[in-house]
């Protein structure tokens, strides 16, 4: 599985790098991860209702088809979007966990206790939480057995983040990030790339 870095990129042109890759993928490529963090912009999934779920929301708003409801992402955050052939496992439910367990033990690293979705029957609480306080999302979706799109876990302070939405249809005080939870002092290339490793451990085992 490889990675590519993108660093700093806009959420449309991350988008049109996936839609590439994910082509190649489906035409029997190398799985890969993209990682990237996004200047500040809401994306609205396919559970989305705008009144609902943008109050007084702002900033750049897109319309995107995966799975869920609105979802922040900003230059706080690190997002991978894993594009991983499912074609033998055809087991997407799998897949989701291990996007979580891949979180949860990175952020184990530094002595947090995450936990994957607690609620197993609400798919819309999807992601990693830390007690009652969410720090990573995730929404994903599949194409000829190929996923795009992925996860964006909280890292850094963000005074943008979450305002004026009601993120993945909740209230904004239960998000929080890794700095807030933990003091760490690895830059944000060490954190990525140790994330990566994780989510490649797990996504190789499916």
């Amino acid at each position: 599985m490889q990675s590519i870095n993108l660093g700093l990129i806009s959420y449309e042109l991350a988008y049109q790098k996936q839609k590439e890759i994910l082509e190649q993928v489906i035409a029997g490529a190398e799985d890969t991860l993209l990682i990237c963090h996004h200047p500040s912009v809401v994306t609205l999934g396919k559970k989305s209702n705008r009144e609902q779920d943008l109050m007084g929301w702002t900033g750049d708003v897109v319309d995107i088809e995966r799975g869920g409801k609105a979802t922040y992402h900003g230059p706080g955050q690190i997002v991978i979007y894993p594009i991983v052939s499912l074609k033998k496992s055809q087991n997407i439910a799998g897949f989701l966990e291990a996007l979580e367990r891949a979180m949860v033990n990175f952020l184990k690293e530094f002595g947090l206790n995450a936990k994957g979705n607690p609620y197993r029957g609400n798919p819309d609480l999807t992601g990693v939480w830390i007690e009652n306080r969410k720090i990573a999302s995730i929404g994903i979706a599949v194409k000829r057995w190929v996923t795009y799109h992925g996860l964006a876990i909280n890292i850094f302070e963000d005074q943008n983040a979450f305002t004026g939405i009601n993120p993945c249809g909740m209230n904004a005080e239960n998000m929080t990030y890794l700095l807030k939870e933990k003091m760490v002092d690895q830059t944000r290339l060490e954190l990525e790339n140790k994330l990566a490793s994780y989510l490649s451990k797990e996504l190789g085992q499916l």
